[in-house]
């Protein structure tokens, strides 16, 4: 059973609030436009909210939550679920932790969906190790080189693209939520900086998310 506090987890629960969100505007026939002026933000921010992109604070994604008119939900992360101990068991007089309900958390598992969060947590991670080591890029920019080389013209229009994400560090066009993001990402280089032992941890944490990851909502007993 895969960690809950997986990187992976966490960005798939953030592409479902993402979904959500964008499910519930349009169950309230409301436009983008008309979304991005009740919250008070750009439609291009409304965009990365509603794709689960983690780049638009908690703020941003609060004002979306407060313009849906389900801050209920919030609330109950940020004020805590209070249930009385009753006099006749130990927790009376006490304050802990107390499980209200387990639920599982489970990937989509049609084809394209999961395929695409397992390529972007690969992404993700790569970005990261090339951050931190700047010299990895020579590593994608090699790979894509050779493959360039071998002339496969169905691709040329990705690469070119590869070529600036890798010379100029552009890489929210590759961690984007977009139908070009997705594609380039089925393109990219970018794995080939990843030792394959991090390459499997997030295989297996591909795996069990399929499963699913069971987390435990739980509330503060206080008498």
């Amino acid at each position: 059973m895969a960690s809950s506090n997986s990187s992976l987890l966490q960005l798939h629960l953030l592409l479902q609030l993402g979904d959500r969100l964008g499910r519930l505007r349009k169950s309230q026939s409301l436009s983008t436009v008309e979304m991005a002026s009740r919250a008070g933000i750009s439609r291009g921010t409304l965009r990365a909210v509603e794709a689960g992109d983690p780049t638009p604070s908690m703020g941003t994604y609060l004002k979306v939550v407060s313009a849906l008119g389900i801050q209920g939900d919030f609330a109950l992360l940020a004020d805590g679920v209070m249930r009385p101990a009753t006099s006749n068991t130990a927790a009376a007089g006490t304050s802990r932790d107390a499980p209200l309900a387990r639920i599982v958390v489970s990937a989509d598992l049609t084809r394209h969906r999961i395929q695409d969060l397992q390529s972007l947590a690969l992404h993700e991670e790569a970005v990261r190790r090339v951050r931190a080591e700047p010299e990895l890029i020579q590593q994608a920019q090699a790979v894509l080189q050779k493959w360039v080389d071998a002339g496969d013209q169905r691709s040329v229009s990705l690469w070119v693209e590869w070529k600036d994400i890798l010379e100029h560090r552009k890489w929210r066009k590759a961690l984007g939520r977009t139908h070009r993001a997705q594609e380039l990402r089925q393109a990219s280089p970018m794995t080939a900086v990843l030792p394959p032992e991090v390459r499997k941890s997030i295989l297996q944490e591909v795996r069990e998310l399929k499963e699913g990851v069971v987390l435990e909502i739980a509330g503060r007993v206080r008498q």
